[in-house]
C-alpha cells in the first residue's frame, strides 16, 4: 500500500486510477487536482478522492507516486510544474498515449532522488471525463509501461505492479517501441474512423440512419474528443505517418484487385482480414 498517491487533471483514466485504488486498497490517501475552479468543486464531493489540492503543487507535496492523467501536449509542462513540489523517492507517472518525448522530457525534468516513468493504459474510450470513470476499466486490458535505459529499476517496477494490481496485462517496452505499436493499433485505427467518418458528412445525412450495425462499429471511436486527438497525432507524427503509408498501399492493392476484377486476389484478402479479426482474444 502506498501512503499518498496523487491524480493531476483526472479525466475518464485519471478518475478510474482513483477509483480503482480506492477499491483495491492501494493507497491510504488520493489526493486529486484539477484545473478548473468548478472541476475541483465537483470532484470534493466524490468518495473515492481524500482531497482536493487548489493547486498542482500541492496535490503531490508528499506523494509516493503522481499520475499524471492530462492530455498529451500537457503532461511535459505538468511535470515541470510539480517537480519542484515532490519528496525524494516519489515516482511520476502518466497515461498519455504518445511515449518518446514524454519520457525523454519527463524524465530530464525531475530533480535527483525522483522518477519518471511512462505508462499506458490501453483502455480509453470515446467517452472523456471522470463522470465516465469506473474502477474496473483496466482490467484484463493491456497496458503499456516505457522505462528509459537510465530509468530506477525499482521505480519502473513499482509502476509495473501498480497497474498489475488494477487488473491489466502489463507490457514493458522502450518508449520509441511503444509510440512505433500504437501508431499501428489505435492512432491509425483513430485517422481511418474519423476520415471514413469526415467523408460519409459530405453526402445525404439521412444515409446514417439506414446504416447496420457496421457503420455504427467503424465509426465508434470517430466521437473521439477532436483537440486530444490532434495533440496526440501531432506528437506522433513520424510513426503515423510510416503507419500511413503502409496503408495506402495495401489500400491501392485492393482497389487494383477490384478495378481489375482479380476476385481470387480480393478473396484471399478478405479472408487474410477475417482469420486476423478472429484472433482476437475474448
Amino acid at each position: 500500500m502506498l501512503e499518498t498517491i496523487a491524480i493531476l487533471a483526472p479525466g475518464l483514466l485519471g478518475g478510474s486510477v482513483a477509483q480503482a485504488a480506492r477499491g483495491q486498497g492501494l493507497a491510504r490517501r488520493i489526493v486529486v487536482w484539477s484545473r478548473r475552479p468548478e472541476s475541483r468543486l465537483a470532484l470534493r464531493g466524490q468518495p473515492w478522492c481524500d482531497a482536493v489540492a487548489d493547486t498542482a503543487g500541492a496535490a503531490v507535496a508528499g506523494a509516493n507516486l503522481v499520475v499524471i492523467a492530462a492530455p498529451v501536449d500537457k503532461i511535459v509542462g505538468l511535470t515541470r510544474e510539480v517537480a519542484p513540489h515532490l519528496k525524494s523517492g516519489a515516482i511520476v507517472t502518466d497515461v498519455g498515449s504518445v511515449k518518446g518525448e514524454i519520457c525523454r522530457l519527463g524524465h530530464a525534468a525531475l530533480p535527483p532522488g525522483t522518477h519518471f516513468v511512462g505508462s499506458h493504459p490501453m483502455a480509453g474510450s470515446e467517452k472523456t471525463g471522470w463522470e465516465h470513470a469506473k474502477a474496473g476499466l483496466f482490467a484484463q486490458r493491456a497496458c503499456f509501461v516505457t522505462p528509459l535505459p537510465e530509468t530506477d529499476p525499482a521505480a519502473a517496477d513499482t509502476v509495473v505492479r501498480f497497474w498489475h494490481d488494477f487488473g491489466a496485462e502489463v507490457v514493458t517496452v522502450s518508449p520509441d517501441a511503444h509510440d512505433e505499436i500504437v501508431a499501428h493499433i489505435s492512432h491509425l485505427p483513430q485517422v481511418l474512423a474519423s476520415v471514413l467518418g469526415a467523408f460519409l458528412a459530405q453526402k445525404d445525412a439521412r444515409w446514417r440512419h439506414l446504416a447496420g450495425g457496421g457503420l455504427r462499429d467503424t465509426t465508434r471511436i470517430a466521437a473521439s474528443d477532436p483537440k486530444i486527438w490532434r495533440a496526440i497525432l501531432e506528437q506522433n507524427r513520424e510513426e503515423l505517418l510510416r503507419a500511413l503509408r503502409q496503408f495506402q498501399d495495401e489500400l491501392q492493392t485492393m482497389q487494383a484487385a477490384i478495378a481489375n476484377r482479380d476476385w481470387l486476389d480480393v478473396t484471399a484478402r478478405l479472408e487474410r482480414a477475417k482469420s486476423w479479426r478472429e484472433g482476437f482474444r475474448a
